[in-house]
C-alpha cells in the first residue's frame, strides 16, 4: 500500500517510526513542516524534517523526545562560553546534519535534494519530503506580540496565548518535487498525530497541497494528538481550546474542514465519538498513547484499517 504522511512535530516522527513497522517503508512518503525551520548561529536548522529522519533512522532520544541518542552538548557550550547564542539546544552529532544542510544550501541545492541526500547516506527507504522548498514560516500572534515558532515555543517556552497563526511565504509558496506525486499516487492518505495549528497547519498553507487533498480519491485519515482532550505534550490542547473554542474530537476535525474521512481517537475520548459522525467524520477509537514500538505499529495499524472501511 502506498501511503503519503502529513507530518511534524515529535508526535508526527513517532507515529512514522510506527507506520513503517506496518507497512513497506518505501512505500511510504513523509510530507513534512518546514514553518518551524530557522537559522541558529548561521546554519540552516530543519527541525521537523531531522525528528522525522532520526526517527526513521534509529537515531532519535526517546527519552528527551527530539534531537539525537547519546547527545553531547560541548560545542553549544562553548558557544554560551563565549556569549553566543544558546537559547537554541544544537547537540554535537545534530551539529553535522546543519553543517552539511548549510552547505549544500549555499551552494544552491534546494531543501528537498539536500534532504533526499541526508535521508540515503543514512539508510532510511522511506521518502522524506519538504512541504515547499520556498521559504515559509510560522509566525504567532499573542496579546504579548507577535513571534516566530521557534521564538515563541523554545525561547518563550509557549507560555503566550496564541490569538492567530500566521504562515509567512505560503501566498507563493509551491509543493516541493514530490509532494503531489505522493499524495496523487496514494492509496491512503495519513495526517499523522502532530498539532493542527503549528505543525500540520503550515503544509496545507501550501494552496497546492490543501487542494490536492480537496480532490483526494482515496481516504484521508487524520490521528488526533489528544487524549481525554489533553495533549500528550505541547501546546496543542490550549491552542484548539482557545482558536477552536474546545479539545474535543469534533473540535479538532473542524482544523480539517473537507479534508478527512476519519478521525483516529482515543478510547479516553469514545464518548464524543457521536458528535464526529454527526459532522461527517467517521470516529476510529483505539489506544493511541506511543510509549513504545509496539504501541506505536498498533495505532499506525488502526489508522491503516481505515482503508477497508472506505
Amino acid at each position: 500500500m502506498r501511503v503519503a504522511v502529513l507530518s511534524g512535530g515529535v508526535g508526527g516522527a513517532r507515529f512514522l517510526r510506527g507506520l513503517v513497522d506496518a507497512v513497506d517503508p518505501a512505500n511510504v512518503t513523509a510530507i513534512v513542516n518546514v514553518g518551524d525551520d530557522l537559522d541558529v548561529l548561521g546554519l540552516n536548522v530543519s527541525p521537523d524534517l531531522d525528528s522525522v529522519l532520526y526517527a526513521l533512522a534509529g537515531l532519535s532520544d526517546e527519552e528527551r523526545g527530539w534531537g539525537r541518542a547519546d547527545e553531547t552538548w560541548n560545542a553549544l557550550a562553548s558557544v554560551e562560553a563565549l556569549g553566543g547564542e544558546a537559547w537554541f539546544r544544537l547537540g554535537d552529532r545534530d551539529l553535522a546534519v546543519h553543517l552539511v544542510r548549510t552547505q549544500e544550501r549555499r551552494a544552491g541545492t534546494p531543501l528537498s535534494a539536500v534532504t533526499a541526500r541526508l535521508t540515503a547516506a543514512l539508510g532510511v527507504q522511506t521518502a522524506i519530503v519538504p512541504a515547499t522548498d520556498a521559504p515559509l514560516r510560522t509566525w504567532l500572534d499573542t496579546p504579548n506580540g507577535s513571534f516566530p515558532f521557534q521564538q515563541w515555543f523554545v525561547a518563550r517556552g509557549h507560555r503566550d496565548p496564541v490569538d492567530r497563526v500566521r504562515y509567512e511565504g505560503a501566498a507563493d509558496a509551491r509543493p516541493a518535487p514530490g509532494v503531489l506525486d505522493a499524495l496523487h499516487e496514494a492509496e491512503l492518505i495519513l495526517i499523522a498525530p502532530s498539532n493542527p495549528f503549528v505543525s500540520i497547519g503550515p503544509i496545507l498553507a501550501v494552496e497546492r497541497i490543501r487542494s490536492a487533498l480537496e480532490r483526494r480519491r482515496v481516504p484521508c485519515v487524520a490521528v488526533s494528538p489528544l487524549i481525554g482532550g489533553q495533549a500528550v505534550k505541547g501546546p496543542a490542547a490550549k491552542m484548539l481550546q482557545r482558536l477552536q473554542g474546545g479539545t474535543t474530537p469534533a473540535h479538532l476535525a473542524q482544523c480539517y474542514p473537507g479534508l478527512i474521512d476519519a478521525l483516529v481517537i482515543d478510547e479516553a475520548d469514545a464518548a464524543d465519538a457521536d458528535a464526529l459522525t454527526a459532522a461527517g467524520v467517521r470516529p476510529i477509537v483505539t489506544r493511541t498513547l506511543m510509549r513504545d514500538a509496539a504501541s506505536r505499529k498498533r495505532l499506525a495499524e488502526a489508522a491503516l484499517d481505515a482503508v477497508a472501511f472506505a
